[in-house]
């Protein structure tokens, strides 16, 4: 049976900070393709969202001195914020955190649990905190002689746990059996030979909860166990659009067109994923597509290596069309590109002002001086009209095929071709010359019409990608009420309206001086660095103390330490009594943080601590150790944590 419909979706993103312009490559993508879908006559249904639970929230809301729901509640607004100013049509934005999608993980849990794919066992192997992935001793890479995650690189830690195991094993050959019968299903076809020989070297069962942290989904037959987020997170994609809660709504929809990810995460969605779906009896996605990285200089961007690009800046510097239109033209879709301000601000330049901006300024002005801006009637044509007739139609078909393959920047580039060939149309009929001579101003119509007619056909094939720039050219062609109504089909010639006013306009595109952009950065920083330093006087911080030699900092011995128990001490409101294990032994402290910490908030952190001091005695209590903290003028607190789980004793150096 034909589907009418078209499901598309991100990865839900990971609110630990706010997203980067990698993320934003990707959500660019799924909202081109679902508006092109839409503008094809299919019924969309197009999803992003938010993986909210997991140790790392729970660590870093603790580290913030907040719950964890109100620390993502924060960060998911920063989301929503950049697809907005990016123009995302999103029609859902799941969170993990909704009552409905809880329930129904839940509900999920418990009938791969009773039909017997999900068991209890204890887990004993590597386990990566960043990536909250547990890896076996075969997949692990080495550096610098420590073991470390295939996917982030950074240190690993041997965990030993009870745990609820998922039975891929039993999935394997069937699932083998399907990527090789439908290529389709894994795209592009290098990601597909990997994830066929993962599954060829065998496949281990999966760990599906976790007692170590309590921010997650409850298991619903242990209540010492959360739910992992393998379960959690990618059962999203069901939850959704309704599963076992709208089934009508789920059933239009499922099964998804397209999950669009990122290569790092694509064994995920084509081998967990894909399994939970069979174990659940039904149908498979259609296509994971796994596409490349967008790379800063120094590598993949990532938020603990401080590297990323801040899409909202440069929203703000470009405007958003001029950064959908980078994203999908400068990389290849599935390959991994890497992003420069510089081959931006060339992009821009070359593409939008000088080839597009100037194409439609240039169409307009002479409307505007040889035919008082009223849009002419075809009247005299000629072989070279036919041309650029059929290379509209050309141009069609060939953006169709490239769509559908997700080659984004070749569509692009077939569009742009059409660009460049109406320009050189310009050069070749030399309207200026034809005004000249009034006999040929019948020709003159006709050439003019063409023009006009050229930029409304790309104006609507832009539609899917930039969602500002064709509303403008309609606006100035004087057919903007035809562009917000065009479906794809009106990108055909011969819609043009005659008779009605063409608007110049400003610059859609504003060329950019490369040196003077940069020279405005510059002065940017320097002004956020004035304001750093008159917030830091206004603060009036306390003064550093003179400095020490190596030798005397050798001296304290900086340990990390758990809070095993901690309480008020009687008669004081702002010391707290702590039982800490420091690896050797434990030990008793007395801290100063009541007024910023409840006794029951610090359990379980893992912080900093002078382990040599002198024992003391303070308010009546013995304390042996000082533990670290931050603070500032106004009072504000933050205690000295570590930034992933290391054993405890661990010391600082």
């Amino acid at each position: 049976m034909t589907k009418d419909t078209y499901y598309v979706t991100t990865p839900i993103y990971y609110p630990s900070d706010k997203l980067h312009i990698g993320h934003a490559y990707t959500t660019v993508a799924a909202d081109t393709i679902a508006r092109y879908k839409k503008m094809r006559g299919f019924d969309t249904m197009f999803l992003t969202g938010s993986d909210e639970h997991g140790q790392k929230i729970e660590r870093k809301a603790q580290a913030a001195g907040k719950e964890a729901k109100e620390y993502v509640d924060q960060i998911v607004a920063t989301f929503k914020n950049l697809w907005d100013k990016l123009d995302i049509e999103y029609d859902y934005f799941i969170r993990t955190t909704e009552a409905r999608h809880e329930k129904v993980v839940q509900q999920i849990f418990e009938k791969l649990y009773d039909q017997g794919d999900i068991y209890k066992g204890k887990y004993e192997g590597w386990y990566c905190t960043p990536c909250e992935a547990f890896w076996t001793e075969r997949q692990l890479e080495e550096a610098k002689e420590e073991k470390v995650c295939p996917d982030c690189h950074r240190e690993v830690e041997w965990v030993e746990e009870e745990s609820y195991f998922f039975k891929m094993s039993k999935y394997a050959d069937r699932l083998l059996e399907h990527i090789k019968d439908h290529p389709e299903f894994i795209e592009p076809e290098s990601r597909r030979n990997e994830m066929i020989n993962f599954i060829e070297n065998g496949l281990d069962d999966l760990s599906v909860s976790r007692t170590t942290f309590e921010w997650g989904i409850p298991v619903p037959i242990d209540d010492d166990h959360v739910i992992y987020v393998w379960i959690d997170a990618l059962s999203n994609y069901l939850t959704a659009i309704g599963y076992q809660t709208d089934q009508e709504n789920f059933e239009k929809y499922w099964p998804a067109d397209l999950h669009l990810v990122g290569k790092d995460i694509l064994r995920f969605h084509t081998i967990i994923w894909p399994i939970i779906i069979m174990a659940l009896d039904l149908e498979l996605p259609k296509q994971v597509f796994g596409h490349g990285w967008l790379l800063s200089e120094t590598g993949k961007m990532s938020k603990s290596k401080g590297n990323v690009v801040d899409p909202v800046v440069l929203i703000d510097d470009f405007g958003k069309d001029a950064i959908r239109y980078y994203l999908l033209r400068e990389v290849a879709f599935g390959t991994d590109g890497k992003y420069s301000t510089e081959s931006l601000i060339q992009r821009i330049n070359s593409d939008l002002a000088n080839d597009l901006g100037n194409l439609l300024n240039r169409t307009v002005s002479m409307v505007d001086q040889y035919f008082d801006s009223e849009i002419p009637k075809v009247a005299e044509k000629a072989d070279l009209d036919q041309e650029l007739i059929d290379l509209a139609a050309q141009t069609k078909k060939e953006v169709e095929i490239e769509m559908e393959k997700l080659k984004y920047t070749v569509a692009l580039e077939k569009i742009w071709n059409f660009v460049r060939r109406t320009n050189k149309y310009i050069d070749q009929t030399s309207p200026w010359l034809l005004a000249k001579e009034p006999a040929k101003r019948d020709r003159l119509k006709t050439v003019l019409y063409n023009l006009l007619e050229s930029l409304r056909i790309i104006a609507v094939m832009l539609k899917p990608f930039l969602t500002e720039a064709p509303f403008k050219m309609g606006q100035q062609l004087g057919q903007l009420e035809a562009i917000e109504d065009a479906d794809w089909e009106a990108a055909t010639w011969g819609s043009l309206k005659t008779g009605v006013k063409v608007k110049n306009g400003e610059p859609m595109f504003p060329r950019i001086v490369l040196e003077e952009y940069f020279e405005k950065v510059e002065q940017r920083k320097e002004k956020s660095k004035d304001k750093d330093l008159k917030e830091r006087e206004k603060m009036d911080l306390v003064e550093i103390k003179e400095r020490i030699t190596f030798s005397d900092f050798m001296d304290a011995d900086i340990r990390v330490a758990e809070i095993l128990e901690a309480e008020k001490i009687e008669g004081s409101n702002k010391l707290l009594k702590l039982q800490v294990d420091i690896g050797l032994e434990k030990r008793q402290l007395v801290a100063g943080i009541a007024k910023k910490f409840e006794a029951e908030a610090v359990i379980g952190k893992q912080i900093l601590i002078v382990a040599n001091l002198e024992p003391a005695t303070i308010f009546g209590v013995k304390s042996e150790g000082m533990i670290l903290a931050a603070s500032d003028p106004e009072g504000n607190m933050v205690l000295s944590t570590v930034s992933s789980e290391i054993a405890n004793g661990s010391q600082v150096k």
